[in-house]
């Protein structure tokens, strides 16, 4: 027991450092550079593109080669994208630097997850996993509040400096990542490889052509998802939401200050919705009875609240509208990760928690452009 609660500590430790950025209000910044609301919709287009490509062969790589390696590549691919957001002077430089975001996100979104509950399934504590969850996105909330509270600081010292720092995290976290162990529930025995050569063990018994590994794992998950209708329709109701909450926070990044916002207090109430997004999280673990139709009923209701008040021009409203769909994303995703991680194979976990983060990109590539120019004529 001792040896999963440090696993589940480094993973909790690892989203705290990723997740820890001067950067977190990336929008206001690239607002700040001159960019219009229309040119970062385009570039969150950019993003959910590439992530559209990159998001279900991350997931298999993880799958089939560990994922832990996975994650650490994700550290790494967050640099180079600092890197060259630090170096960008145009908006196509700036796409490719969220091009780089995109697949760090696609190789850690599954692999996190996965890991997590198949070492939880090693020693039978599987329940545990929706607390973990709902834990995992208290940390995400609080840190990424935390990182839109210093949208000023960052204003202040300029991007090139508060990307810089960011590269400093991304070192800090790959330390963090490097104490994982790789733990797979397999065929219905349990293991665990604690160090390189056990998770190379694992890449090796794969006996046919790599491109026929990936292709087969693929297959099965697909099989998988074919058989279970209602994993589809859990991953895209649970993406709705969430890309209708992420798009409306984003743009409050820079229609709060239009409003009449002080741009002191753009930090303070950026951090105050995100704080909404951990209420949600704690609270629907007491909610347990709560049918999911009725759930998402009651969060759909409240996230097209947020979008209407974000049109009063009232910046108070439009705070607490943001607060409410935060609240209701995360409430959301808590008991639709733990519902999808029950029905889940082991073998295909990590693909398939991909397949959920495909969902939401497709749909936000459908979204972003539109609602940058939603926002921009509002």
């Amino acid at each position: 027991m001792q040896k999963i609660r440090k696993q589940i500590r480094g993973l909790y430790l690892s989203t705290a450092v990723g997740n820890l950025s001067l950067t977190g209000a990336w929008v206001a910044i690239l607002a700040a550079r001159g960019y219009s609301l229309a040119e970062i919709g385009l570039a969150e287009t950019v993003f959910h593109i590439t992530s559209l490509i990159f998001e279900i062969p991350s997931g298999v790589f993880a799958d089939l080669f560990g994922r832990r390696k996975m994650l650490i590549l994700s550290s790494f691919l967050r640099m180079i994208g600092n890197v060259v957001m630090i170096l960008s002077g145009n908006l196509f430089m700036v796409c490719i630097s969220l091009a780089f975001y995109a697949t760090s996100y696609n190789f850690a979104s599954g692999s996190g997850d996965a890991l997590a509950y198949d070492s939880l399934k090693l020693v039978r504590r599987e329940s545990y996993y929706e607390k973990y969850a709902s834990n995992q996105l208290i940390i995400y909330r609080f840190c990424g509040g935390l990182s839109t509270l210093c949208a000023g600081f960052a204003l202040l010292i300029g991007h090139r400096v508060a990307y810089g720092a960011d590269i400093l995290m991304s070192v800090i976290q790959i330390g963090l990542l490097l104490t994982l162990y790789e733990a797979r529930v397999s065929g219905g025995e349990d293991f665990a490889a604690n160090d390189c050569e056990r998770e190379k063990g694992q890449a090796m018994r794969v006996t046919d052509s790599v491109k026929n590994a990936l292709a087969r794992c693929f297959l099965s998950s697909l099989t998988f998802m074919k058989r279970e209708r209602r994993a589809i329709a859990l991953m895209f109701t649970n993406s709705l939401i969430g890309a209708a909450d992420i798009l409306l926070l984003f743009f409050l990044q820079a229609k709060l200050p239009a409003a009449g916002m002080p741009n002191y207090a753009l930090g303070f109430a950026l951090f105050f919705m995100e704080m909404g997004g951990i209420l949600g999280a704690k609270v629907i673990l007491k909610w347990k009875r709560l049918r999911y139709r009725d759930l998402f009923a009651i969060t759909m209701a409240l996230v097209l609240f947020g979008v209407a008040v974000e049109h009063s021009g009232i910046w108070l409203f439009m705070i607490m509208g943001g607060f409410a769909s935060a609240f209701c994303d995360d409430a959301l995703q808590v008991r639709t990760d733990a519902t999808l991680q029950d029905m889940f194979p082991s073998e295909q976990r990590a693909t398939l928690i991909s397949m959920e983060s495909f969902t939401f990109s497709v749909i936000m590539v459908v979204l972003s452009p539109l609602a940058g120019l939603f926002f921009s004529w509002w």
